[in-house]
């Protein structure tokens, strides 16, 4: 449920409020960014059967929450959730855009995109150090040595990194290198390190599971949410459907439906979306078009030797091409483009 308080409620008020509640077994929060202080409760509503919270001082008004994302939903927050990470913000009509290879496989070849990338305009560097492959034989990934090298080549080029977390052992090294944890699609609900990301401060970007509805999708974000970080953000990267000719079907429906629903910033992958190095520059713009709020796109020198998913990756100066058109479709709809 949430508590709104009317203009003018003192400190103590509030206070009062959120002890009170937290003596009941409630978890209490405090969103920023709202009109009006607005305090929300998640517990056993039955404890306040005869303990009407609109007579307390200062309450206004006690609103339910029928969903069962509360925190995340917009029930919870109107206003749009900005994350801003070293000046690099996303939501709030920003446009962000996730740029680098699948796997980093060498120093040279990640500063060389890296280089590129930024050149053309992408704040964020995306790589994989860890990476989930279906096939135990195929390449894994660089592991510390990989994340030292997105490091580098993030700094190097005034870029944030933004690289998977596999396994909650890895969390603090993760950590120690990167701006924003993704989390793959096929642990969206690894529940254990759902709850994990929700203990530290690091941004966390979710990518919607293989076979997720939307709701899933959200439930997940809330057990993020629910354990004190809330700077997540929502990444629609391609459903399976009965579609062989693509290596997924890119949901776009989902940008417009998950921001009705959610304050949290959506962005959508059309690399891993299409599998389709010929459909990654029109989805791109389509992702945009729609009102996503970034995207992120696989870039190779040489996608016909790269060691992972070389067949979704563009070139760099195709990629140059893709965000002279984002700019003018963001300007469209009344967004800037992060560039």
């Amino acid at each position: 449920m949430i508590i709104v308080f009317k203009n003018g409620t003192s400190q103590e008020d509030i206070k009062n409020m959120q002890e009170r509640l937290e003596s009941y077994g409630f978890q209490t929060y405090l969103p920023v960014g709202t009109e009006k202080v607005v305090m929300g409760a998640i517990g056993d509503e039955t404890a306040l059967r005869d303990k009407p919270l609109s007579a307390f001082p200062g309450v206004e008004k006690v609103v339910p929450i029928a969903k069962p994302y509360k925190l995340v939903s917009r029930d919870f927050k109107k206003d749009d959730t900005i994350i801003d990470i070293k000046g690099i913000k996303m939501g709030g009509g920003n446009v962000a855009v996730m740029a680098g290879p699948c796997s980093v496989e060498n120093r040279d070849m990640l500063m060389y995109i890296a280089e590129r990338a930024a050149k053309a305009g992408a704040k964020i560097l995306r790589g994989g150090a860890f990476k989930p492959r279906t096939s135990p034989y195929a390449f894994q990934g660089l592991g510390e040595e990989g994340l030292k090298y997105l490091r580098e080549a993030a700094d190097a080029n005034g870029m944030l990194v933004i690289t998977e977390l596999m396994d909650p052992r890895d969390m603090d090294l993760i950590c120690e290198y990167t701006d924003i944890i993704q989390l793959g699609a096929r642990n969206m609900q690894n529940f254990r390190l759902l709850r994990d990301l929700g203990t530290v401060k690091t941004p966390v970007m979710l990518k919607r599971g293989l076979c997720a509805t939307l709701k899933e999708f959200l439930m997940a974000a809330e057990y993020v949410a629910s354990g004190g970080n809330g700077n997540i953000i929502m990444c629609e990267r391609g459903i399976r459907t009965f579609e062989t000719e693509t290596r997924n079907t890119l949901d776009l429906s989902a940008v417009p439906v998950l921001q009705s629903l959610t304050h949290l910033p959506v962005v959508a992958d059309p690399s891993h979306g299409t599998g389709r190095r010929d459909c990654i520059l029109p989805m791109s713009q389509a992702s945009v078009a729609a009102g996503a709020d970034g995207i992120m796109v696989e870039v190779h020198n040489c996608p016909e030797d790269a060691m992972s998913d070389g067949d979704q990756s563009i070139l760099p100066n195709d990629f140059d091409i893709l965000m002279d058109r984002l700019d003018i479709i963001a300007n469209a709809i009344g967004k800037t483009l992060n560039r």
